[in-house]
């Protein structure tokens, strides 16, 4: 920390209790002098019985130091010595008690030391006291203003401690321009180059993962960057969020920060002065503080809303925007930062807490805002460019990954939400339309998140299931999801036999095949029952016959895309891959369609099927009635 020592003589200042400042001398105390509630006895020349010019009085005050250097205590002891009274007050003196003893040691010539701490409202007192090079040369003035540009303002830290130490001296700090000399001297400072900076600063933050790398199987630090971009970050995160405002205000003015460093900074000072618990982001002793220090941050933000912030951050900071009740304009523009990012977001992140009048346990209603502002985005982008408004399906998925982080995310969100009881049907299907079909290639997140609401949900209409397992496409489940379906009791019979069904087409003609297969199971929900049980009858003895004979080896079919040589030699060995709910549902099938079954070609009830049956050129054969009713592959 950077000081100036001033005077030459001892410190003679004595002190009778708190409130009584004296100078012990020979010479007796002849006026007092009020600060506050502190009574300092100090030295004049009693003037009561001069009854000489203005002029006159003036030459005898260059006697006494303190009249010397202060043209105020020269007007001040006149009045006062007019008025036959011993006494000044001073009650609005900058600084107080402490501000003016400076002052009064300077007057005195005694050792006087000036830091960071007290150089604020030693100027303001000295502005005060009028103690100017008019009244004398080299005066208090004059000296501070030396001391301040030469070594305050050029230091990183005194700069910021300075800073701090005007607030409780407004509005004489202000109108002195130490504020704004302050706020200057450190947006220069954190946009000097790195690589340039000698001087002491605080970082505390951890390491990010670049700064790591394992070699030979031992961890350890690779070496960092003498000083990072953001090492000013942690140091001006000790302002008030005024002052703060008005530093990063200036920073960003400067045009030399990076958005993502502006970013950081913000990070840092929400972590440092937002509160962890709810209560207390709510409690009426700080909520006002909260939410301006909310709406500071939001302002702050950098201008560029594609960089600067991550998701996370910026999705925490709506949770804390929508507790503390910030306004309608603040969380739009939040909302359209975070929609320009949501790939990069992470499902507990999304979990925003509903407010009253909502009944539910997450805003759900926030998070469909969000995602129409990413599709919107999205298209915006896909019109901008003629190129990609002429790319298939394929490339258009190739060339936005981030629409297959989106769907992987809004399916995991789901599934989180799936348990709360007030949740609507109309608000699940809408939010899981919300995106489009090729941003879900697998279905198996949705399934994971539809059949955790209809357990969560028992008491759901047939037609409202109907309306949730129209979301799903059983050609785009894995291996696991086809499993679990086919044992879950909660999915309709329609959506079971489906998934059975697929799952003998995958095993038998290989997932190629699948994609060229006549059936659609999204036209599967549209029949009547009616209809789907006569075809269920129909094709049913044929399916069960088959997945007797076909036994899949899981990992072998994973990684090779092929059935495993290893097939069952009977068909009850093989009718033990079905799960007990479906031998079942083939069962009672079975008994419905015998008559059907037994006028059918041998070709499709031999123990020797060949997996060519299922290709789409034989597929009518097998099943004629699915074909009949329009099905057609929409993958």
């Amino acid at each position: 920390m950077k000081f100036m020592k001033l005077g030459s003589k001892p410190d003679a200042f004595q002190a009778d209790g708190k409130c009584i400042r004296y100078v012990t001398s020979d010479l007796a105390t002849d006026v007092t002098i009020n600060i506050g509630q502190v009574k300092f006895y100090l030295h004049k020349k009693n003037i009561a019985i001069i009854t000489i010019s203005w002029e006159l009085c003036m030459q005898n005050f260059v006697k006494f130091p303190l009249l010397s250097k202060s043209n105020r205590m020269q007007k001040l002891v006149l009045k006062a010595s007019e008025e036959k009274c011993d006494e000044i007050n001073m009650v609005d003196f900058p600084g107080g008690p402490k501000s003016f003893e400076i002052c009064a040691k300077f007057c005195y010539g005694m050792i006087v030391t000036l830091n960071a701490y007290n150089i604020v409202a030693a100027r303001c007192a000295a502005e005060y006291l009028e103690m100017t090079e008019d009244v004398d040369r080299g005066n208090l003035i004059f000296k501070i203003e030396v001391f301040l540009n030469s070594s305050i303002f050029r230091s990183w830290k005194d700069s910021i401690i300075v800073l701090q130490t005007t607030k409780s001296l407004l509005p004489s700090s202000e109108n002195l321009k130490i504020v704004g000399r302050c706020i200057d001297s450190i947006a220069s400072t954190t946009s000097v180059d790195p690589a340039n900076i000698t001087w002491s600063y605080t970082y505390n933050r951890k390491l990010s993962a670049q700064d790591e790398i394992v070699d030979n199987g031992m961890k350890f630090r690779e070496k960092i960057e003498s000083v990072p971009k953001d090492w000013w970050v942690e140091d001006i995160c000790e302002l008030d969020i005024d002052l703060y405002k008005r530093v990063m205000t200036a920073v960003k003015s400067k045009g030399r920060m990076d958005g993502a460093v502006i970013g950081e900074a913000l990070k840092t000072y929400a972590i440092r002065w937002l509160p962890d618990s709810v209560d207390a982001l709510v409690s009426d002793v700080h909520s006002w503080r909260n939410k301006l220090l909310v709406e500071t941050i939001v302002c702050l933000l950098p201008s560029d809303k594609g960089v600067g912030c991550s998701c996370s951050f910026l999705l925490k900071l709506l949770k804390v925007a929508i507790l503390v009740g910030l306004d309608d304009s603040a969380k739009e523009d939040l909302v359209k930062r975070i929609s320009l990012k949501l790939h990069e977001a992470f499902v507990k992140d999304l979990l925003i807490p509903a407010r009253s009048p909502q009944t539910t346990l997450y805003d759900v209603e926030m998070v469909q805002s969000i995602v129409n502002q990413y599709m919107m985005h999205e298209k915006r982008s896909q019109d901008l460019n003629v190129e990609k408004n002429k790319m298939g399906c394929t490339d258009f998925i190739l060339g936005h990954g981030s629409l297959l982080s989106v769907g992987k995310l809004i399916d995991g969100y789901l599934e989180e939400i799936a348990c709360d009881p007030n949740l609507s049907v109309a608000s699940f299907i809408d939010l899981s339309q919300s995106i489009p079909e090729f941003a879900r290639p697998v279905h198996d997140g949705l399934y994971k998140a539809i059949a955790m609401y209809l357990k969560e949900h028992p008491s759901l209409m047939k037609a409202e299931k109907k309306k949730m397992c129209g979301l799903m496409d059983v050609k785009k489940f894995t291996m696991d999801a086809s499993m679990h379906a086919a044992q879950n009791e909660r999915l309709p019979l329609r959506v079971v036999v489906q998934v059975l069904f697929f799952e003998q087409v995958r095993a038998g003609a290989g997932v190629g095949s699948l994609n060229n297969n006549p059936l659609d199971t999204s036209h599967s929900t549209t029949n009547t029952d009616e209809e789907w049980e006569k075809t269920a009858a129909e094709d049913c003895n044929s399916l069960k016959k088959q997945m007797s004979q076909i036994k899949i080896k899981e990992d072998g079919f994973q990684k090779k895309g092929k059935l495993s040589k290893k097939n069952s030699k009977s068909s009850k060995s093989g009718m033990k891959l079905l799960p007990s709910r479906s031998r079942r549902i083939f069962d009672k099938l079975w008994v419905m369609g015998k008559g059907h079954a037994e006028n059918r070609s041998p070709e499709t009830s031999g123990s020797s099927q060949s997996p060519t049956l299922m290709v789409p050129g034989n597929a009518t054969k097998s099943s004629g009635s699915y074909s009949r009713h329009g099905r057609h592959s929409i993958s």
